[in-house]
C-alpha cells in the first residue's frame, strides 16, 4: 500500500489535474464544443485513473487491517457516499433528460461559437484601431519632433536677432549721446554768436551815434566859422537850444530797433516760455483754466512790478546824474540813455518777489499748498526783464486793461481754440494784448463763453488765508540776498 501511495504522490496527479482544469477554463471560450468535450473526457479519464488508484489503496489498506478492521469507517462514510452517488445518478438521468441535455449543449455550443466569432471580429477591429492609433501616434510624434526642431531654430534666430538688436540699441544710444553733445556744442556756439551779434549791434549803434555827433559837430563848426571869422570870439549862446534839440542820444537812435526786438521777444515768450510754464503747472494743477489764469496774472503783475521798478530806478538815476550833468542833451534824455546802456543794473529778483507776493494774495487763483509760485519764477523773470526794457521806449509799451466779463474785441484779442465763437463776453484772458498808446501792437488771446458773468465759478480760495505768508523757500531766500547793485549806489565816476 505504501508503494502505491508513494507512486501516486510522485506522479502529482492532482497537480496535473489542477493545471489541466485551469488551462481548460482559460481556453474554454476559444475552443469548439468538440474540443471542450475532449478536454472534459480527458479530465474524466484522469480522474477515473486517480480514483482507481485510490480504490486500490483503499482495498490494500482494508486488507492490512484484518478481516474486521475499518468496517465502521466503511459503513459510516464510504457506503453512504457511494449509495448517494449511485442514487443521484440513477434517479436523475432519464431518456428525456439526456435529450434535453444534448439539446441544451448544442444550443450552448452555437452560442459559444457565435460569441467566439464576435469576439474574434471585435479583436480584429480593436487590432485595426490599435494599429491606426499607433500610426497616428507615430505621426504626432514626428510632428512634435518637427515642432521642437522649428522652435529651437526660432529660439536660435531670436537670440541672434536680440543680440543684433541690443547692439543696434547701444549704437543708437551712442549716436544719440553724440548728437546731444553736438547739439549742446552748437547751442553754446549759437549763444556765443548771439552775444557777438548783440555786441556788433551795440557797436553799430555806437558808431551811428558817434557819426551823428561828428556830423553835428562839423555842422556846428562850419556855422560858427561862417557867422564869426574870428576864432577867439566867444560863441553865441543862442544856437545852444537848437543844437541840444537836434542832438540824438543812443536811446533815440536805437529806439526803432529795440522796439522791433522787444515786440518779437514778446511773441516768442507767448509761443515758447508760456507753453513751457503751462506744461510745468499742469503737473500739479489739473484745471487748465486755473493754469492759464495763473500765467495771465503773473504776466500782468510782472508788467506792474517792472513799471514800478522803472520809476524808482529812473528817480535814483536822475538824483545821481543831476549834480554832474553837462552836455547838449537834456537831463531826461541823459537819464533814459543811461538806463538803456545799463539795463543789467535792474534788480529783477526784487520784482520777481513782488510779483509772487501779489499772486499769493490774489483771490482769483489758487495753488497747491505744498508748491510755491516760485515754480514759475523763470517765466516771471523773463516777463519782468521784457517789461522793464519796454519802458525805455518812446513811447513805452504796455498791456491793455482787462476785466473778466468784458465785451470781446476783435481788434485786441483772438479767441482760444476751445471758446464759444458766438459768445460776446470774455470769460477769462489767456494772454494780454500789447499796446502802444491806444494802438494794438500784438493781439492777445481770450476765452469766450456764453453766460460768463452768471456761470457758477469754483472756489478760488487758497488753502490758507492771504494774510498768512507761505513757507519761505530756500530759493527765495537765496534770491533775495543776491541782488545787483542799485543805481542809488552809483558814483559819478561810473557815469
Amino acid at each position: 500500500m505504501a508503494d502505491t501511495l508513494r507512486r501516486l504522490v510522485n506522479t502529482s496527479a492532482y497537480n496535473v489535474l489542477q493545471e489541466k482544469l485551469e488551462a481548460w477554463y482559460n481556453d474554454y471560450h476559444l475552443k469548439s464544443c468538440d474540443q471542450n468535450l475532449n478536454r472534459c473526457c480527458e479530465l474524466v479519464e484522469l480522474t477515473s485513473k486517480v480514483q482507481g488508484q485510490l480504490f486500490t489503496i483503499l482495498s490494500l489498506t482494508a486488507r492490512e487491517g484484518g478481516q474486521y478492521a475499518g468496517v465502521d469507517t466503511l459503513k459510516s462514510r464510504f457506503l453512504p457516499w457511494l449509495g448517494s452517488s449511485l442514487f443521484i445518478t440513477s434517479s436523475g438521468v432519464t431518456t428525456d433528460t439526456s435529450l434535453n441535455l444534448i439539446q441544451e449543449s448544442m444550443e450552448k455550443e452555437k452560442k459559444i461559437r457565435a460569441l467566439s466569432d464576435s469576439h474574434e471580429q471585435e479583436m480584429q477591429k480593436m487590432e485595426t484601431q490599435l494599429s491606426a492609433a499607433r500610426l497616428q501616434l507615430d505621426t504626432m510624434k514626428q510632428e512634435l519632433a518637427d515642432g521642437e526642431f522649428e522652435l529651437n531654430d526660432m529660439k536660435n534666430r531670436s537670440a541672434t536677432t536680440l543680440l543684433a538688436s541690443e547692439d543696434e540699441i547701444l549704437q543708437l544710444k551712442a549716436d544719440l549721446r553724440a548728437s546731444r553733445d553736438q547739439t549742446d556744442m552748437y547751442k553754446r556756439k549759437l549763444d556765443v554768436l548771439d552775444d557777438f551779434e548783440r555786441q556788433i549791434r551795440m557797436l553799430k549803434d555806437e558808431v551811428s551815434y558817434l557819426t551823428a555827433e561828428k556830423s553835428l559837430l562839423q555842422d556846428r563848426i562850419t556855422r560858427s566859422r561862417s557867422s564869426s571869422p574870428l576864432p577867439r570870439r566867444s560863441r553865441s549862446p543862442s544856437p545852444l537850444p537848437f543844437l541840444r534839440s537836434d542832438s540824438p542820444t543812443r536811446a533815440q537812435l536805437t529806439n526803432a530797433s529795440r522796439h522791433s526786438r522787444l515786440v518779437t521777444r514778446f511773441t516768442d515768450i507767448y509761443a515758447n516760455e508760456r507753453l513751457d510754464a503751462q506744461n510745468l503747472l499742469s503737473r500739479y494743477i489739473d484745471d487748465l483754466e486755473m493754469v492759464q489764469r495763473i500765467l495771465f496774472i503773473s504776466t500782468v503783475e510782472s508788467f506792474h512790478a517792472a513799471k514800478m521798478a522803472f520809476r524808482q530806478f529812473k528817480l535814483r538815476v536822475r538824483k545821481t546824474l543831476s549834480p554832474t550833468h553837462i552836455g547838449q542833451e537834456s537831463l531826461d534824455d541823459a537819464v533814459l540813455d543811461y538806463i538803456v546802456r545799463n539795463l543789467d543794473l535792474y534788480d529783477i529778483q526784487s520784482s520777481v518777489n513782488d510779483v509772487i507776493r501779489a499772486m499769493n494774495v490774489n483771490p482769483k487763483i489758487s495753488f497747491p499748498p505744498e508748491i510755491d509760485f516760485i515754480l514759475i519764477s523763470s517765466f516771471i523773470r523773463e516777463m519782468c526783464r521784457l517789461a522793464f526794457a519796454m519802458q525805455t521806449l518812446e513811447p513805452p509799451l504796455d498791456l491793455a486793461f482787462t476785466t473778466d466779463g468784458e465785451l470781446y474785441s476783435e481788434s485786441k484779442y483772438r479767441r482760444s481754440y476751445d471758446s464759444e465763437f458766438t459768445a460776446p463776453l470774455v470769460a477769462y484772458h489767456v494772454w494780454p494784448a500789447l499796446m502802444e498808446g491806444d494802438n494794438v501792437i500784438v493781439k492777445g488771446e481770450a476765452f469766450t463763453k456764453r453766460g460768463a458773468l452768471w456761470s457758477p465759478r469754483r472756489s478760488r480760495s487758497r488753502s490758507c488765508s492771504p494774510n498768512c505768508s507761505r513757507g519761505s523757500s530756500p530759493s527765495r531766500a537765496l534770491a533775495s540776498t543776491s541782488r545787483s547793485s542799485s543805481p542809488s549806489r552809483l558814483s559819478p565816476s561810473r557815469l
